[in-house]
């Protein structure tokens, strides 16, 4: 039968019948069966599945030993003619109905819609079977309040990136096991141009032909580019979402990686409760960020922090927190805008223990070293793969940082996309505090504190700090205070490491309880130390 005939239907029947449909009794799994099947691909082997969204979604991991090629699919439930033409109808009217209610939170949203829905099939007077009502529910939910086609990708939180190069081309993502791979999800020309410009509406921003390109924030935290057409992007529109977890990333996930050591943990640790300045330098995708995120922790629990973002990463659990981000311009002439200089010039002003930048790249960062030689404590990322680049950079044209300024950074980590075992893996290449400065070369000298070895894939300590000695005389502590310090805080990260306390808060809690009653963390994690010998143990 064709819709013309189907849509003729509906319309008869919803005048003929006047009485209510019965209530339809609620889908039960066990009695009504699956809501998705998935029996297979011809050509292609299971390499495993598992739920993202259940009972509604699953992926499938697929291997076609032909032609060396994986695929990513996701399986959801499968429409009847019947059931696709219902659905369509529901949404045309859920449209009308929609406009008229004013909702706010994400759970309001869900109970209005689903509420309409149950109104609208119910006025329809026919009968739906539970297993046909909770598909319609689900694809309402799926393209109304969620993200449509990528649904299933946004709730996996095994992938990194998801890609839309244009239309009629598979999505692809990058997934932390099976690394870059395609998808079975396609939009056609129309509905990607739509998608994208929903996605733009939904991060409270305005993407056009005019203005075709719009880097924003997405509500659930990830981070998004997108273009719009062929006028910029020639394979028509595009988008590219960075995710990131609703829980931040911690110290303690970063040594479960071992992407740092607990070492290596402890004298971060040290370092930032004690004001040292950081700079995490890599190249793309190398854990900046979520290495910023993880450390910033350290900071005490009641310091007064600003962060400063071009879009919302970062993510604190301290209650005297300031996160700022740049707006762009409301006019073609770029009146209003607020760029990263700007923002960094009002925060000063914010008296700010602990200034975090997401990233130097122009001229804030001269602003940002000022503020670092005039005693605040910075932490930042930028794009760098040795100290050499790193400090060339800061130098030379955008960003061109006077070399005596320099000196005011203490520590640059050096972290890497590298290859551990024949698989991708993030590591700290390098720790490596500024010294001083030659006077005689006037060249900059830096220390390399720990260093990773990548045929053990261990990360040594190989030099003394100068950071550690400082802290020691500014604490009034001996050589053998520092060192039990230092082994106390590295016991307290391996303890967490060894119990499985992943945590945020909980790790959060241990951190900040720590710096203020440390004796009583010990004991409470049965940690001791053994005088004699200045040595922590577990008991």
């Amino acid at each position: 039968m064709n819709n013309v005939y189907f849509r003729s239907l509906f319309g008869r029947i919803k005048t003929l019948f006047t009485s209510e449909a019965e209530a339809i009794e609620a889908y039960d799994a066990q009695l009504h069966g699956p809501l998705v099947t998935f029996d297979g691909l011809e050509g292609f082997n299971e390499i495993e599945r598992y739920w993202v969204n259940e009972p509604y979604a699953f992926v499938v991991i697929l291997f076609n030993p032909e032609n060396n090629f994986y695929l990513y699919y996701t399986a959801e439930p499968v429409l009847s003619e019947f059931e696709d033409l219902f659905l369509r109808e529901i949404k045309d009217r859920l449209k009308d109905v929609l406009l008229v209610e004013d909702v706010r939170s994400e759970d309001e949203k869900d109970n209005v819609l689903m509420s309409k829905v149950r109104e609208l099939v119910k006025d329809y007077a026919i009968d739906i079977t539970p297993l046909t009502l909770e598909k319609v529910l689900y694809y309402t939910r799926r393209d109304f309040i969620r993200f449509g086609k990528i649904d299933p990708l946004m709730n996996d939180d095994r992938i990194e990136d998801i890609s839309a190069n244009g239309h009629d081309v598979p999505i692809y993502l990058y997934h932390k096991r099976y690394t870059n791979i395609p998808t079975n999800i396609y939009y056609n020309e129309n509905d990607l141009d739509s998608y994208v410009i929903r996605l733009a509406q939904r991060c409270g921003k305005h993407i056009s032909i005019a203005e075709p390109m719009v880097d924003a924030t997405m509500p659930d935290g990830s981070r998004i580019q997108m273009t719009l057409g062929t006028e910029v992007t020639s394979r028509g529109a595009t988008f590219t979402i960075r995710k990131f977890s609703d829980i931040p990333i911690t110290p303690i996930d970063l040594i479960n990686w071992n992407t740092f050591s607990a070492e290596e943990m402890a004298y971060l640790w040290l370092c930032i409760e004690n004001n040292k300045s950081l700079i995490f330098a890599g190249g793309t995708a190398s854990g900046k960020t979520s290495s910023l995120n993880a450390v910033s922790l350290f900071v005490p629990s009641q310091a007064k922090v600003v962060t400063l973002e071009d879009t919302r990463e970062l993510k604190l659990p301290h209650p005297n927190w300031i996160p700022g981000i740049t707006r762009d311009s409301f006019t073609a002439d770029g009146r209003g805008s607020i760029d990263m200089y700007e923002l960094l010039r009002a925060a000063l002003r914010q008296r700010p223990e602990f200034l975090l930048v997401g990233e130097v790249r122009g001229k804030e960062a001269l602003t940002l070293f000022q503020a670092m030689s005039t005693g605040h404590t910075t932490f930042s990322t930028m794009h760098a793969d040795s100290v050499a680049s790193a400090i060339h950079r800061l130098e030379n044209p955008p960003i061109s940082v006077p070399r005596t300024m320099i000196q005011a950074l203490n520590i640059i980590s050096i972290q890497s996309q590298t290859y551990v075992k024949g698989k991708r893996a993030r590591r700290n290449m390098k720790l490596v505090e500024i010294t001083d400065i030659d006077p005689t070369t006037r060249n900059i000298r830096t220390n390399d504190i720990f260093v990773w070895d990548p045929l053990t894939d261990r990360f040594l300590r190989t030099g003394e700090s100068k950071a550690l000695i400082e802290i020691m005389v500014r604490r009034g502590w001996n050589l053998s205070d520092l060192k039990k310090e230092l082994v106390n805080r590295q016991k307290i990260l391996e303890f967490m490491v060894n119990n499985k306390i992943t945590d945020f808060s909980a790790i959060s809690t241990i951190i900040h309880d720590y710096q203020a009653t440390p004796d009583k963390v010990l004991k409470k994690l049965n940690i001791a130390m053994d005088e004699e010998h200045g040595v922590t143990q577990l008991k």
